[in-house]
C-alpha cells in the first residue's frame, strides 16, 4: 500500500475500475495523492503488478463486514454426547433416551456412546441391543447418521435431527385477546 509498493512500474486501475494503464510508480502514488486515496497492489505476482487506487480504510471495513455476514449465515453444528452402559436399567434407560430426545428437537446432533469395561468388550451384541432401542425410540424425530460401531472399549453411534414441520405456535395471551375483540368490533360496525 502506498509508499510500500517496491516496484518501478505498476499496471495502475482507477477508483471507478477503468484501467489506466502501466504507469511509474511514483505518477501513480501522485494521482492517488490528488484523489484523496490510497494506492494498494491488489495482485503483486503480475508483472508489472496491478495496483489499484481506492480507499482502503473503507475496502478493508467493508471486507470484515463482508466475513462477518457469512459467518452470521453459516450454521454451528453442537454435538451432544449421551453415553450408556450395557448394564443400564429401564428407568435410567429411559431418562437418558429422553434426553436425547429433547436435544434431537431442539436441532443438536447427538452421539450415543456405550461404555464397556472390563470382560463386557466381549459382549458387543448387547450395546448393539441398547443403540438399537434407543434409535427406534426416537425414529419419529433422529436419523441414524453413523451407525453403531466398535471403537476400542466404547461403541459409537451419531443421529442427527429429522427435518420437522414447524408446529403451529400457540398465540400470546394478547393475541388470543386481539384475535377475540376483532370479530365483535366488525359486528358492531355494521
Amino acid at each position: 500500500m502506498n509508499d510500500r509498493i517496491r516496484a518501478r512500474e505498476v499496471r495502475l486501475v482507477g477508483e471507478d475500475g477503468q484501467q489506466i494503464g502501466i504507469t511509474l510508480l511514483p505518477d501513480a502514488l501522485d494521482m492517488a495523492r490528488d484523489a484523496g486515496l490510497d494506492l494498494v497492489e491488489v495482485a503483486d505476482k503480475a508483472n508489472p503488478p496491478v495496483c489499484r487506487i481506492m480507499d482502503y480504510g473503507k475496502y478493508k471495513y467493508e471486507a470484515a463486514q463482508r466475513a462477518k455476514e457469512s459467518r452470521r449465515n453459516s450454521t454451528n453444528i453442537i454435538v451432544k454426547e449421551m453415553k450408556y452402559r450395557p448394564k443400564i436399567g429401564p428407568g435410567d434407560f429411559g431418562t437418558k433416551t429422553r434426553k436425547v430426545r429433547s436435544f434431537l428437537e431442539e436441532g443438536y446432533k447427538v452421539k450415543v456412546t456405550i461404555m464397556f469395561r472390563g470382560r463386557e468388550v466381549q459382549h458387543p451384541e448387547l450395546g448393539r441391543r441398547i443403540l438399537d432401542d434407543i434409535s427406534d425410540e426416537v425414529e419419529d424425530v433422529a436419523k441414524v447418521e453413523v451407525y453403531p460401531r466398535l471403537d476400542g472399549r466404547n461403541m459409537v453411534m451419531v443421529l442427527g435431527p429429522v427435518k420437522m414441520k414447524k408446529k403451529p405456535r400457540k398465540p400470546t395471551a394478547r393475541e388470543a385477546r386481539q384475535a377475540a375483540e376483532e370479530p365483535a368490533a366488525t359486528d358492531t360496525a355494521n
